[in-house]
């Protein structure tokens, strides 16, 4: 059947312009695709637009996310209408990108899925001139964390709606891991009706057990191949990012790729860092305008956040008030010491919070203000609240707790948000 597909589908085609690779890898990845398990990113995402660019981390889900569209969508066998490619598919290299898509068009194709588009010279003009020329043509596509769709050849931040995809949320590591299914919450509903979702989960499951395994080995979905090899993966995509996206994305000289490595083990030991930049700066061998300069590379490559105290006020270059790792589990494969709890704690939610909310240092004694409006410190069961005392919708995110107890808010809980 997939070969009756193909030769129907390159029917016409000569040997310059044949895509029967593409086809071919098309259909045997859709065999592959299952739809047991579909991120909330799925639902959230305007698929009615006619260009759409999904950003996020290596390992992230990505791939599997345009691939499960695809599934639902049109099957697995279809090649008509639609086409996954990735643009770092050996055909790339002797086939232009906007060719591939005009013979794709002629042959009644009206949608194409394209995967790791940073990794074609000059993608973004051959794109622009795509989406001006082919009216009907609606195309997807994913890549790095530092694509900035308005620098480049072309800009395309008035034609492309962006999405930023991050790793799993605990709620999505217990539907994908343990089969547990339960609806995302809002931040106002976890901080003002969080014991209904406490009696919910715990009504299948102890979270405390399964939230350590999260903070540990549940960020990324490639732990369902195994957590032998799982470090050396987070390892692995942090070099392919300093490696090869941060040199051809932020122009980063190949000459400085070992300071930025330091630069980042020096963070791994220590976030989250309250900034010190003349020590930060002499430890990893560089000035403080580049220190500042790297510091908002790995940020935009989201192996870092970066915390301020007034974002509606932040200058280029200017001093973060502190620095986290981007993930837990990156703090757990970088780190050369063992994970200090505290540290642990404040990644997560951070990590979390961040995905759909304005989080900064808070001006107070606590650890976080959030929207401008709450206030929230972090901390173990022993946490008395009297850094937040008297502040207004003031709250403790308790690592020890199970059920909402006044204003101390189970730490798992903002697992919820998405």
């Amino acid at each position: 059947m997939y070969v009756e597909q193909i030769r129907y589908i390159c029917t016409g085609n000569n040997n310059k312009n044949n895509m029967e690779t593409l086809i071919k890898r098309h259909l045997n990845r859709m065999q592959t695709v299952k739809l047991d398990f579909v991120r909330s990113l799925m639902d959230e995402i305007d698929w009615n637009e006619r260009l759409l660019m999904i950003k996020g981390q290596k390992g992230v889900g990505k791939t599997t996310l345009m691939t499960q569209r695809i599934l639902k969508e049109f099957g697995p066998t279809n090649t008509t209408e639609v086409l996954y490619a990735s643009l770092d598919n050996i055909y790339f290299s002797t086939h232009r990108l906007l060719d591939f898509i005009e013979q794709f068009h002629a042959q009644g194709g009206k949608y194409l899925y394209l995967d790791e588009v940073h990794k074609y010279k000059g993608w973004s003009i051959e794109i622009k001139n795509a989406y001006d020329e082919f009216e009907d043509m609606h195309i997807v596509l994913s890549g790095s964390s530092l694509i900035n769709l308005t620098e480049g050849e072309a800009d395309l931040s008035r034609r492309c709606i962006s999405y930023t995809m991050q790793g799993l949320s605990f709620r999505e590591y217990l539907q994908m891991f343990y089969q547990k299914s339960f609806h995302k919450r809002t931040l106002k509903e976890i901080l003002t009706n969080g014991n209904s979702l406490c009696a919910e989960v715990n009504s299948q499951l102890r979270p405390l057990p399964f939230f350590s395994e999260y903070l540990r080995y549940g960020y990324y979905p490639f732990l369902k191949e195994g957590q032998n090899n799982y470090y050396v993966r987070i390892e692995n995509i942090v070099n392919t990012i300093i490696e090869f996206e941060l040199p051809q994305l932020r122009k980063l000289d190949v000459g400085n790729i070992r300071k930025v490595k330091s630069l980042l083990g020096i963070l791994s030991s220590s976030v989250p860092y309250k900034v010190d930049t003349v020590k930060l700066s002499s430890m990893a061998e560089i000035s403080r305008n580049t220190l500042l300069q790297y510091l908002q590379n790995l940020c935009d490559a989201r192996l870092i956040q970066l915390l301020y105290s007034d974002v509606t006020n932040v200058k280029r270059l200017q001093k973060p008030d502190k620095i986290y790792l981007e993930n837990t589990n990156m703090l757990h494969a970088l780190s050369s010491t063992h994970v200090n709890e505290g540290n642990e704690r404040e990644v997560f939610i951070l990590n979390q919070l961040s995905s759909a909310h304005i989080v900064e240092y808070s001006k107070t004694s606590a650890d976080f203000t959030v929207d401008h409006q709450y206030t929230i410190e972090v901390g173990g069961r022993s946490k008395d609240g009297k850094q937040i005392a008297g502040v207004a919708n003031s709250y403790i995110a308790s690592a020890d707790e199970e059920y909402v107890l006044g204003n101390k808010i189970p730490l798992w809980l903002f697992g919820f948000l998405y």
